[in-house]
């Protein structure tokens, strides 16, 4: 296949030591044309635009057995019914620029953790080597396998001093960040567009925008015990707990390796049908023998928008992924 007047874009920075040791020699972005860079024509478009494909599909099939020399395949215009198991579960796409679609909720062991309950934005993306998600559902999980973070004795303190007055709230039907801003954990703002327009302001003043993170998290945390008609005495007990567990902000969370077996299933909901990893899937095993080390494959993403999930390899070694252009859809199969 060749592309012609196919335009490239030079990257002459890129900051991060991810850029500094991975052995690459670019990007290929197959995102849609909205968020391409100076405006330059994203490759797929011109496959399409130039008829080089047969289908305006592309596929992955990421192979996750080590030992095997295909590491895995990238199909242009179609998709290899060797590498998935019948059938796929289409989702639209809800927002042109990343592969966004909507997703359900989201399960630990089979119960609800809450905060996808009524729904969350998902973005399926090769480009991102982990699972990304909301911090209130990373230490959800986190909590179920072991792993522990550092910001535990700030959301400690905020349970022993507010956590009455935050079930109080919550029986009186007030939402997370109004709870919050009550208590003067989150700057009080009049509307969802304000709130999202002031995430810079408060940056630049040294505003607490991490503690109104974790006391809108305690709050659904909260409200989803209530739900479970738990006494206030024990959700203060479970928030500490939960507390003790929230990720690393650098995202990425150690855990035992001998304790896998113990670990719990965790589940997607995408076009109302489970997508379920288990522990072998989710977590990462870097080395041999004594020097081993497991690695969460979550790691904790807020943004403004959100919440927002972003499904990267992990997942896509799980899940046979299909972006389909032409139907603006993305469908997941179980991989073979």
């Amino acid at each position: 296949m060749e592309v012609v007047e196919q335009p490239f874009m030079e990257a002459v920075k890129e900051p991060g030591v991810t850029f500094l040791l991975a052995k690459f020699d670019g990007i290929l972005g197959l995102g849609f044309r909205e968020i391409a860079v100076g405006d330059a024509t994203p490759v797929w478009y011109n496959m399409v635009d130039q008829g080089l494909v047969s289908q305006p599909i592309f596929s992955f099939w990421l192979n996750r057995k080590a030992e095997e020399e295909n590491g895995g395949e990238l199909i242009f215009g179609g998709m290899d019914p060797s590498h998935y198991v019948e059938p796929h579960t289409y989702v639209p796409i809800t927002r042109k620029g990343y592969w966004q679609f909507d997703m359900g909720d989201f399960l630990i062991d089979g119960e609800s953790t809450g905060f996808c309950a009524k729904g969350c934005a998902a973005i399926a993306d090769s480009g991102t080597s982990l699972m990304a998600g909301p911090t209130g559902i990373i230490t959800a999980i986190n909590q179920a396998i072991g792993a522990t973070g550092v910001m535990n004795q700030q959301c400690k303190a905020m349970v022993t001093q507010y956590g009455d007055s935050m079930i109080e709230m919550l029986m009186q039907k007030m939402s997370p960040y109004k709870i919050c801003s009550q208590i003067g954990m989150c700057l009080q703002r009049f509307s969802e567009e304000a709130r999202i327009a002031s995430v810079v302001d408060r940056k630049s003043h040294n505003v607490g925008d991490a503690g109104c993170s974790v006391c809108e998290m305690a709050v659904v945390w909260a409200e989803n015990q209530l739900l479970n008609n738990q006494s206030a005495e024990w959700i203060k007990s479970y928030l500490n707990n939960m507390c003790e567990h929230l990720p690393n902000p650098n995202g990425e969370s150690v855990v035992d390796c001998n304790s896998l077996s113990a670990m719990p299933d965790v589940t997607f909901t995408i076009g109302g049908k489970h997508f379920s990893l288990t522990p072998e899937q989710y977590i990462l095993k870097v080395g041999e023998g004594k020097e081993a080390q497991c690695v969460s494959g979550f790691m904790g993403l807020d943004v403004p928008a959100g919440p927002l999930w972003i499904l990267g390899d992990v997942f896509m070694g799980v899940y046979h992924t299909v972006f389909d252009f032409g139907k603006e859809r993305v469908g997941f199969a179980k991989a073979a």
